[in-house]
């Protein structure tokens, strides 16, 4: 893959591109991923014109003005303004865990747009029960409010990798170094002394407002392009197995695929994953 920029109103996205001439396809990553997520399944996926950003606030991208948040109405305009910047007035749509969120939410609100649907480790979004709205508020009211903490500088490359080895020890992550050492290269940048995180430190403060399950459940319902939902199993304890399975039958065309794995199964079993991937993207 070649990397690429596009201009748009919010400033310069970073992104990677591969050289297929076939369908057109948006690849949208996780929290605190980047570009390099695909990196592993993009071999598999020759055929397809591939466009891979580093999103807002991640990788190389620009992050927001300060006083602005990183919710979900802002990130679609983004995706818009990507597409629009690419030329394209429809295309299917990829994600893995947020960026699949943002894909499901994507292909609802603009169903003339997305022409395909597949995610992966996620459909729809991380949902709040109704009583606790003004709670959350309050809590990232006040997250915003503390002084912020200076950036963490890496000594080198390795020592970065092992503190990202260290976080995915979580159960159900599972990335290996050879997979980690990619979203760490890509995710850095030099500073006088060593490497830090390239990453917008606003990222890991707590969402302002999320939806409900209700809300979630009318955005399911609305997306009318085919649609592939693919898990890992065993099942991350934010998304159980019977509540995805539920998601993905208020769809009116989706199918589901399990296959065991972690929760960045794209990274860790590429070929797999784009067996099913490849027929429904419409790989040559």
């Amino acid at each position: 893959m070649r990397e690429i920029t596009l201009d748009i109103p919010l400033g310069r996205i970073a992104a990677l591109r591969s050289d297929g001439r076939g369908p057109r396809v948006l690849a949208l990553h996780g929290w605190l991923d980047n570009a390099a997520s695909f990196l592993p399944l993009a071999p598999y996926l020759r055929g397809l014109d591939l466009v891979v950003p580093d999103l807002p606030g991640h990788g190389h991208s620009v992050h927001l003005p300060p006083g602005t948040d990183y919710g979900f109405p802002l990130a679609l305009n983004t995706l818009l303004d990507v597409a629009d910047a690419l030329g394209w007035e429809s295309f299917g749509l990829l994600g893995h865990s947020m960026g699949a969120g943002l894909a499901s939410l994507l292909a609802a609100a603009c169903p003339q747009r997305i022409e395909r649907l597949a995610v992966i480790e996620m459909l729809g979004a991380l949902a709040e029960a109704p009583e606790r709205t003004a709670a959350r508020m309050r809590e990232a009211i006040a997250h915003r409010l503390r002084p912020g903490r200076g950036l963490r500088v890496f000594p080198d490359i390795d020592t970065a990798v092992r503190a990202r080895l260290q976080s995915e020890r979580v159960p159900g992550t599972g990335l290996q170094e050879v997979q980690v050492r990619l979203l760490v290269e890509r995710g850095l940048r030099a500073v006088d002394g060593g490497f830090v995180w390239r990453s917008d430190p606003r990222l890991v403060q707590p969402t302002l407002i999320r939806m409900t399950q209700a809300q979630i459940d009318d955005v399911l319902r609305a997306i009318e392009c085919p649609t592939l939902a693919l898990f890992a199993d065993p099942a991350q304890p934010y998304l159980p197995d019977g509540e995805r399975r539920r998601r993905v039958a208020l769809l009116p065309h989706a199918r589901l695929a399990v296959l065991p794995g972690g929760h960045h199964l794209h990274m860790q079993q590429p070929e797999a994953v784009a067996q099913g991937l490849g027929e429904f993207l419409g790989v040559g």
